[in-house]
C-alpha cells in the first residue's frame, strides 16, 4: 500500500502539546496535514498557562518540512473554542480532522471527590468536546467533508476506582460521538472513539515498571487512520494499548419476552435474560437506535421469542 498522506487536509488537534496528542499532531504534521497545535500548557490538574508546549510541537512540524501552528486556548470555555477553529480557519481557510484530546486529571475516592473537581474535568474533556465539536461539526458539513476523532477511556466504558469525574466524561464522550456520526453521516462528516494506552504524564504516580512497552506513538497510526479519508467506519470505538488494537462496542442479551412480569418472574429469568451466547449488536450508523427499538417491538408482538 502506498503511503496514505494528508497534503492540504488541515487538522485541530487539542491537547497537543505533550503525550498522545503531541505524537497525533507530528505524524499528521510528518504525512502533510496543516495543524493547529491546540494546548493550554496546563498541569495535570488543569491549572495555569504555558504556551511553551504547543509552540514546541508546532516548530517541530516546521521544522520537519511541515506546516504547523500553536494554539493556547481553552476548550473548557466557548470562547476558547471559537478561538481554536478561528485559527484554523484563519490561517488556512478550512477544517478537514478535528482530534478532541485535551483533558487533566481530578481523582479522588467517590466519597471524597468535591464538585468542583467533578466540575473541572467534565468542563475540559466532555463539555470541551461538545463546544470544539459543534464549532467544527458545521464547517465540515458545510464543505461535506469531515473527520473526528474524540479519545474516551476504557475508563469510560469499564469504570476505575478514584476516577468518577473521568469515567464519567469519556462515556458521555462516547455518546456524543455517535451522535455526531449519526447526524454527520448524510454529509461526508465520519466521527469515531479512540481508547488510547500509554504511558504519559496522565500515569504519574502509577508504578509503570510491570507494563510493557507503551509510548503515545503505539498509538498515534490508530487515530492517523481514523483521521484519513480512507477511514470506513462511522460511529465505532477502537481501542489501542500496549500495541493491541481492537473494536469495543455495544451489544445486548437477546432478551426475554412476557407479556406480563412481576418481581418473582424477573427473578426467575434473569440467567436467561443476562445470557449473552447470542448477543445483538446494533451498529450506531445507520440506526441503531432504531434497530433496538424494532427488536423489542417485534418481541412484544410476537415475531420474536427471543
Amino acid at each position: 500500500m502506498s503511503q496514505l498522506r494528508f497534503d492540504e487536509r488541515v487538522a485541530i488537534v487539542t491537547g497537543a502539546g505533550r503525550g498522545l496528542g503531541r505524537a497525533y499532531a507530528l505524524l499528521l504534521g510528518s504525512r502533510g496535514a496543516k495543524v493547529v497545535v491546540n494546548d493550554t500548557g496546563a498541569s495535570l490538574k488543569g491549572g495555569g498557562i504555558d504556551g511553551q508546549p504547543a509552540e514546541e510541537v508546532a516548530r517541530e512540524i516546521r521544522a520537519a518540512g511541515g506546516q504547523g501552528i500553536s494554539s493556547t486556548e481553552s476548550v473548557a470555555t466557548a470562547d476558547g473554542a471559537r478561538a481554536i477553529v478561528a485559527a484554523a480557519m484563519d490561517r488556512y481557510g478550512r477544517i478537514d480532522i478535528l482530534i478532541h484530546n485535551a483533558g487533566i486529571v481530578r481523582g479522588a475516592p467517590l466519597k471524597e471527590m468535591t464538585q468542583e473537581d467533578f466540575d473541572a474535568v467534565i468542563d475540559v474533556h466532555l463539555r470541551g468536546g461538545f463546544r470544539i465539536v459543534s464549532q467544527a461539526f458545521p464547517i465540515m458539513c458545510r464543505s461535506g467533508y469531515g473527520r473526528i476523532v474524540m479519545t474516551a477511556s476504557v475508563n469510560g466504558l469499564y469504570g476505575n476506582h478514584r476516577q468518577a469525574n473521568y469515567a464519567a466524561a469519556k462515556g458521555g464522550l462516547i455518546g456524543l460521538s455517535h451522535v455526531v456520526a449519526l447526524e454527520g453521516a448524510a454529509e461526508g462528516v465520519k466521527c469515531n472513539v479512540i481508547l488510547p494506552g500509554a504511558v504519559t504524564r496522565m500515569a504519574e504516580g502509577l508504578d509503570t515498571s510491570a507494563y510493557p512497552t507503551m509510548p503515545p506513538e503505539l498509538v498515534a497510526p490508530v487515530v492517523g487512520w481514523l483521521a484519513h479519508e480512507v477511514c470506513s467506519v462511522t460511529g465505532e470505538i477502537l481501542i489501542s494499548m500496549a500495541g493491541r488494537v481492537a473494536r469495543a462496542f455495544v451489544g445486548e442479551s437477546r432478551g426475554v419476552y412476557r407479556p406480563e412480569w412481576s418481581i418473582e418472574g424477573v427473578a426467575e429469568q434473569m440467567a436467561a435474560l443476562r445470557s449473552i451466547d447470542a448477543p445483538l449488536v446494533f451498529p450506531v450508523v445507520p440506526s441503531g437506535q432504531a434497530d433496538h427499538i424494532r427488536h423489542s417491538f417485534a418481541m412484544a408482538r410476537g415475531g420474536l421469542t427471543s
